[in-house]
């Protein structure tokens, strides 16, 4: 999200996330304002290799209650970041600790060992399409390789992934711990701009998934 305007349309819908990018390279790159949202709407912002000084800045200024790690981060930095948020809680600077999600890209393959130094530290994994871009490529992975899952961690699954999308989302194996599904680009009239029609159909036909 970037536009205020926006971001209180979407918020209005009460989606159980809404992102904000801080990447200066990014078009969808958030500086601000950000209006007051549903409180059940949890604000996450996007980083891309970011200093932990940098994240905490964010977190602190526009009141995170969750980090997405779409870059090269070790897991030795999410452990250091994660550090960092406690010792910032603990001094009262922030009032909650944030969630981590870690990104991972995805194309024809993926070796899903590099996971294992993570699943201790973070709270989600998040697998995107690999592209050109650091993310909002505009369209989807093999979610068959999915199948190969070796963890129970909970993962938000992206990339690409529209109205077109929704049957093969309710044809997902229900004992992968899908957490939740990441829009972006095909719901964007320009970056960081989103169709609220078309997002409200989404979850229309997404929570009816849900349902069955």
């Amino acid at each position: 999200m970037k536009y205020q305007d926006n971001i209180q349309q979407i918020g209005s819908l009460v989606p159980d996330y809404l992102g904000f990018i801080f990447y200066e390279k990014s078009p969808r790159n958030f500086t601000g304002p950000l209006p007051l949202l549903p409180k059940s709407v949890k604000k996450i912002g996007v980083f891309v290799d970011a200093t932990t000084t940098e994240v905490l800045e964010k977190v602190t200024q526009f009141g995170l209650n969750g980090i997405q790690l779409h870059g090269r981060e070790s897991s030795a930095y999410c452990e250091e970041l994660k550090v960092s948020l406690r010792q910032a809680f603990q001094k009262g600077s922030i009032t909650q600790l944030p969630l981590i999600i870690k990104v991972f890209s995805v194309k024809d393959h993926f070796d899903f060992s590099v996971l294992k130094t993570y699943e201790p530290i973070v709270d989600y994994f998040l697998f995107d399409t690999k592209g050109v871009y650091a993310g909002g490529n505009g369209y989807t992975f093999d979610w068959e390789l999915l199948k190969d899952y070796p963890s129970e961690k909970p993962f938000f699954l992206s990339g690409g992934i529209g109205i077109e999308q929704l049957e093969a989302i309710k044809n997902i194996d229900p004992n992968l711990p899908v957490h939740a599904i990441d829009v972006n680009s095909q719901f964007e009239q320009q970056p960081g701009l989103k169709d609220s029609t078309l997002i409200k159909e989404f979850i229309i036909k997404l929570d009816e998934i849900k349902a069955l």
